[in-house]
């Protein structure tokens, strides 16, 4: 039959993975516990049943590729995977991608006293004691975000107007359910038949997965930018911090007129922003920045990008000027990350 797995997600402590085995006929339940992985150690469960990892290279990506994945090929059933608190499901189905195991679900549990605030704020990993290895810069923010937004099914601990405002527009299609009425088999009935079940875009996809609301709700905005111009990269460098402040989450993809060639990919979550590079654009260059807003004001937001825009006279001298580029020297290090 293959393996068939399901992700559980979250960065709060939580049984929902033992309560999605207990309800699944003939499963395996896999825990793993990364909190040694700095010294090189991993903790791993397999039905209750601990066995003790000593990796030469206390890496997260070596946790997925040395155990894991060779894990869940051999198994060969459904296989329900309680995931460490700081692993994000994206990067553990991207790991899987190449293999025959299939996704069947990632569900992921949020906070509802805490995952706000952890959105928008800045706190690394390390700063909390959670770091997955030693040089894991990652924040909170860019975990729990990824974690929600990623997830083909949400269960929330409980209830706040306007973080279900916040997840009506991140994840619009997933189902959501709260903790204390759990249902397992009526949370994955309603999972649609768009979810993602572990897939992921190239980053020329829809920068929102399905189809959120874009009216304001609790003070909770989706901002939308789309202009046919070129950034001036000093001045989008500088607007950026508009994206910082009571923001849960940008994608975007940008061009500035000092590389009219690149697709730039723009991603912040809480106070955590990242730039990549998509490579040439396959069509048509355009602006496209999407941004959900937790208490940041979007008019001050689409002031902010808009004065960034190349002026009429820069777009004329643009290949006789040196513009300063400081995305240039990000992209090397970024895309590291």
């Amino acid at each position: 039959m293959g393996t068939e797995v399901v992700l559980v997600a979250g960065f709060a402590s939580h049984d929902v993975a033992d309560e999605i085995w207990r309800v699944t006929p003939e499963s395996v339940l896999v825990r793993h516990d990364l909190s040694g992985l700095a010294e090189g150690v991993v903790r791993r469960w397999v039905d209750g049943v601990l066995t003790v990892l000593e990796l030469a290279h206390g890496c997260v990506s070596c946790t997925l590729r040395l155990d894991l994945i060779p894990l869940l090929e051999q198994l060969d059933r459904k296989v329900i995977v309680h995931l460490d608190p700081v692993l994000e499901p994206e990067a553990v189905c991207f790991a899987l991608s190449e293999t025959d195991v299939h996704v069947e679900a990632v569900v992921t549990v949020v906070d509802h006293a805490t995952w706000l605030a952890d959105a928008t704020g800045d706190a690394t990993l390390a700063e909390r004691g959670r770091a997955a290895a030693e040089g894991d810069e990652r924040t909170v923010s860019q975990v729990v975000v990824g974690q929600a937004e990623f997830a083909d099914a949400l269960v929330v601990t409980g209830t706040d107007p306007v973080l279900d405002a916040v997840l009506d527009r991140l994840n619009p299609l997933a189902p959501r359910q709260d903790l204390a009425a759990l249902d397992v088999p009526a949370l994955f009935a309603a999972i649609p038949d768009g979810a993602r079940r572990g897939a992921f875009d190239d980053g020329y996809g829809s920068l929102l997965h399905g189809q959120p609301p874009f009216t304001a709700e609790h003070g909770v905005h989706v901002v939308r930018f789309r202009e046919r111009r070129p950034f001036h990269p000093m001045r989008l460098h500088h607007a950026m911090d508009v994206l910082l402040d009571g923001v849960v989450r940008t994608r975007g993809r940008v061009w500035v007129v000092s590389q009219p060639d690149e697709a730039l990919w723009l991603e912040s979550a809480g106070g955590s922003l990242r730039v990549g590079n998509l490579g040439p654009w396959p069509g048509d260059r355009v602006q496209e920045v999407v941004v959900i807003t937790a208490s940041a004001s979007p008019e001050a937001i689409t002031a902010a990008l808009t004065d960034a825009l190349a002026t009429d006279e820069e777009l004329a001298l643009a290949d006789e000027l040196e513009f300063a580029d400081p995305f240039t020297d990000w992209r090397e290090e970024l895309e590291e990350l």
